[in-house]
């Protein structure tokens, strides 16, 4: 995880924060300075406590939700709770072995990463993610146009997997064959060996450099390529599994309706946890996103428990648990970190 000092804070005060935020994730209620001064283990009066957290609320650590006289975490107190003030809990040996049970080497690697969502779902009762292992990206082998009348024209697009895509083109002026055959020449000779995304970003940059000098056909071209490489599937497998959405259902932090539904359609989806996922890709161990952190309205309200699994060093993808932010981050961190471990281990085993 990575650690930002808050140099402002004395030990008193961090100490005092880690008891607040500790109680309301067990607790779920607001915290006032009387249950604070009985649990902090501190010989400290009520008043001087509330003191302290006059200063942690104007530092946005802690906040008054609605007329409560109690105080719970912002987003800010969470962060600086899972940076420097959480005490991890390591799994229990029974948990251990369950999980090395189910995460065995010799199974099929999409049980596993099936498995590895279901897992932490059930040991959280948050949600399970996992993202798929990603194939290097298919490259172009073939652009071909077949005329299906005047101004439609069907594209072919044939990869070096032998995946053959197939798209009707509207255009806004007629084209012959002859046309559609030296836009065919001209862009498989631009295009023939890169992904879509590179695709993209050569006819882009083409367009860019060189529209002044472009002839009407070569401007065509253009636009017949960005048509048939826009929007289309690059079939790399860029996917994610996900389980144990219904658990979030029981959690008052996420119990908005419109939140809820807004959350499940993230789920339906996939797109905005990919994004997420992708994030993490190149993170070292444990990364966690609280909030607004994630750069995603539909996550503001939860947090993302996260860590990379691998095999010879490299990364293959990402998995981790989606919660509340008032989620028990001291155990779900060392489950997150063990499971990616442990399918780290059996997908490598394989190979």
């Amino acid at each position: 995880m990575t650690t930002h000092l808050h140099p402002e804070l004395n030990d008193r005060a961090r100490h005092i924060l880690k008891v607040l935020v500790e109680s309301y994730i067990h607790d779920g209620q607001p915290v006032g300075s009387r249950n604070l001064a009985r649990s902090s283990g501190l010989d400290l009066s009520a008043a001087t406590i509330r003191n302290v957290m006059a200063d942690l609320e104007e530092m946005g650590y802690i906040r008054a939700p609605h007329t409560s006289a109690g105080r719970i975490p912002t987003s800010q107190g969470y962060r600086l709770f899972v940076d420097a003030l959480v005490t991890v809990k390591p799994p229990e040996e029974q948990a251990i072995h369950f999980l090395q049970g189910q995460l065995k080497a010799e199974r099929d690697p999409g049980f596993l990463i099936q498995s590895a969502s279901s897992l932490l779902s059930g040991m959280t009762q948050l949600t399970g993610v996992v993202s798929l292992p990603r194939r290097n990206p298919s490259a172009i082998r073939q652009i071909e146009f077949l005329r299906l009348s005047g101004k439609q024209v069907l594209a072919i697009l044939v990869m070096n997997r032998n995946e053959v895509q197939n798209r009707i083109i509207q255009l806004d002026d007629e084209v012959s064959a002859n046309e559609l055959q030296q836009a065919a020449n001209f862009l498989n000779e631009r295009l023939i060996g890169k992904d879509l995304r590179q695709a993209r970003a050569a006819l882009l940059e083409e367009m860019r450099g060189h529209r002044e000098e472009m002839n009407r056909m070569m401007l065509s071209a253009i636009e017949l390529g960005e048509k048939t490489v826009a929007d289309v599937d690059d079939a790399s497998g860029e996917d994610c599994v996900i389980a144990g959405e219904t658990n979030l259902m029981g959690y008052d932090d996420l119990s908005d309706i419109h939140k809820l539904r807004e959350l499940f359609a993230a789920f339906t989806r996939k797109r905005d946890i990919l994004g997420l996922l992708d994030k993490c890709l190149q993170a070292d161990g444990v990364k966690i996103f609280i909030g607004r952190e994630s750069g995603q309205a539909v996550f503001d309200d939860c947090s993302l428990v996260t860590a990379p699994y691998t095999v010879d060093g490299e990364q293959l993808g990402v998995l981790g648990v989606i919660g509340p932010k008032r989620m028990p981050y001291e155990r779900v961190i060392p489950v997150v970190d063990l499971t990616a471990k442990l399918l780290s281990v059996a997908l490598k085993s394989r190979n």
